[in-house]
């Protein structure tokens, strides 16, 4: 029996950004922009520092402010990934900042994945949480 890797999907066919647990500390980031803009890589990042990322997601969302807010995936280190979301009504639109060299100010990818309902939202970096830390 093999085990699912710990996933996650923002967005829809237009715009969307996926983190797939590819091994043990390795992560793919996938990102697409109306089929226009990709990016494909390898981020270094441990289950638990996912699962932070996941915590600190849930906790902006789980009592939204209407108030912007951003995140991101590993503070202070190699960053593969930042997330800044837009409140538009009872929906956060998100601004991706995707970075494969970490934190690389001259080779990244910026994208907005239009507004998702902040229930769904929810649901998604809960089901993130749970599979990384059962």
């Amino acid at each position: 029996m093999t085990m699912e890797m710990p996933q996650t999907r923002l967005g829809s066919n237009g715009a969307w950004l996926e983190l797939v647990q590819a091994g043990e500390d390795s992560w793919r980031v996938t990102a697409d922009w109306c089929s226009s803009l990709s990016a494909d890589y390898t981020a270094s990042l441990t289950r638990k520092e996912a699962a932070d990322f996941a915590t600190r997601m849930l906790s902006h969302l789980r009592a939204p402010s209407g108030s912007r807010f951003s995140a991101a995936v590993t503070p202070g280190r190699n960053n593969p990934l930042v997330l800044s979301a837009e409140p538009v009504g009872d929906r956060f639109a998100f601004f991706v900042r995707l970075t494969p060299n970490g934190d690389d100010g001259v080779c990244h990818l910026q994208m907005e994945i239009n507004p998702i309902d902040v229930a769904e939202l929810r649901d998604i970096f809960h089901a993130l949480y749970t599979s990384l830390v059962l």
